[in-house]
């Protein structure tokens, strides 16, 4: 893409009423757009991020074997009702049409998917033990957050892969279970998070002894958590206490406290939602069982926002490779002619070779502008093309966390931005 034809500008400086690092850098860096507290639209270059940790979610999704849906927003009131939702939830947006007809916009989607399952489940033959049902979503939720903060990180609308999966006994449950927390650690590893981020016990509510988080160390992070980093685990404040932690094998004076931020969650639901619904199962003797339900999260947007607040620096963005809008921020500085046509084609190359590369080609811009803008967008590589660089052999090459660049042939430079290592 060329920058000359992308609509967002960057902005020096940050917006007055942001406080959080998340929504101020993505802002300047024309990433998201601030409709109202709490709402966020998505922008070119956000949206590309968005995208890429949508697909990472998908694979894993797909991989653990999880069946993509796309659930209704609009949910009949009828179904809160059933499950006792409907006046206890005290974020459920409820919205009235002409007649009075009342719907709830979804936080969640409980209330929908197990109605749904009714339709086609029935027999313990719909549960198989080696291929558990999972159905997930990516999706738009709504959640009335009266006093919404921390940019994208905790926000009215945002964006969640929610899945749910549906077993015939505790032993399957519990395998698949498992399972999916290695599918977590796998999709925060390869968003670039992994090494900052903990699994995590947590209150299981009244259904369960524990929950499990997925919590992310930064300074600015909403929760207490303390980590046992020889064993890789986390407590968070609210469970932990001499009992907890003898129950999980944990010895206090190894935990170090740290702030963190919830990047994904899990739960053991038991049979909270089918027993409303009556959503059961016939064993091979004919008798009737509630299904066994688990909830697995992770808010996409807040993912983003999350990588925001523990990657970037003074100077902006800086976007782990697998999630960076670009692969690389190819610069042509100054006024030389024959160096900007040497950009462009380099440029046209990394194209053909289906390269990811933004092209700055805007002729009224400075050098030092064009540095500091790149700096802020937080692509990986940045390419630079000048007269200088062309009499030297070639391209200015560097990362967006290296000092020193270096200047290296073309070929070189496919190849380097090729090697996804």
């Amino acid at each position: 893409m060329r920058q000359s034809i992308l609509f967002t500008k960057t902005k020096k400086e940050s917006p007055a009423d942001e406080v959080s690092r998340n929504a101020e850098l993505l802002i300047r860096a024309g990433f998201i757009h601030k409709e109202l507290a709490g709402v966020y639209s998505f922008l070119p270059l956000g949206l590309r991020v968005l995208k890429k940790i949508e697909n990472i979610i998908r694979e894993e999704m797909n991989k653990a074997g999880g069946q993509e849906v796309l659930l209704s927003s609009m949910q009949p009131k009828e179904n809160w009702e059933k499950t006792g939702r409907w006046e206890t939830l005290d974020i459920l947006y409820k919205v009235s049409d002409g007649e009075g007809r009342e719907v709830a916009l979804g936080p969640t989607h409980e209330e929908i998917i197990v109605p749904i399952l009714k339709n086609y489940l029935s027999s313990y033959k719909d549960l198989p033990k080696d291929n558990p049902l999972a159905l997930y979503q990516i999706q738009n939720k709504f959640r009335m957050e009266l006093r919404p903060k921390s940019g994208i990180l905790r926000g009215r609308e945002f964006i969640m892969k929610d899945m749910y999966s549906f077993h015939a006994s505790k032993e399957d449950f519990e395998e698949f279970y498992e399972k999916m927390k290695a599918v977590y650690k796998n999709i925060f590893a390869r968003v670039g998070i992994g090494h900052l981020t903990y699994l995590t016990f947590a209150s299981g509510g009244t259904f369960s002894k524990y929950s499990h988080e997925f919590q992310t160390i930064t300074s600015v992070g909403e929760d207490t958590i303390y980590v046992d980093e020889e064993k890789g685990v986390a407590v968070n404040k609210e469970v932990m206490n001499d009992e907890i932690l003898s129950q999980l094998g944990l010895k206090k004076e190894k935990l170090v406290e740290h702030k963190s931020i919830e990047v994904g969650n899990i739960f053991d639901l038991k049979s909270k939602y089918s027993k409303p619904f009556d959503l059961f199962f016939t064993d091979e003797k004919e008798e009737k069982h509630n299904v066994l339900m688990g909830c697995y999260g992770i808010g996409l947007s807040r993912l983003l926002g999350t990588v925001v607040e523990v990657m970037s620096d003074d100077k902006g963005l800086i976007w782990p490779p697998a999630i960076a809008p670009f692969r690389a921020h190819l610069l042509s500085v100054g006024k030389d002619a024959g160096a900007r046509k040497e950009a462009q084609h380099i440029y046209e190359n990394l194209l053909k070779n289906n390269i990811e590369v933004l092209f700055d080609d805007r002729e009224e811009v400075s050098a030092g502008e064009k540095f500091a803008d790149s700096d802020l967008l937080g692509i990986s590589y940045r390419a630079v093309v000048s007269a200088r660089s062309i009499k030297e052999g070639g391209i200015e090459v560097k990362k967006r966390t290296e000092e020193k660049a270096t200047i290296i042939p073309l070929e070189e430079l496919i190849k380097l931005l090729k090697d996804k290592s």
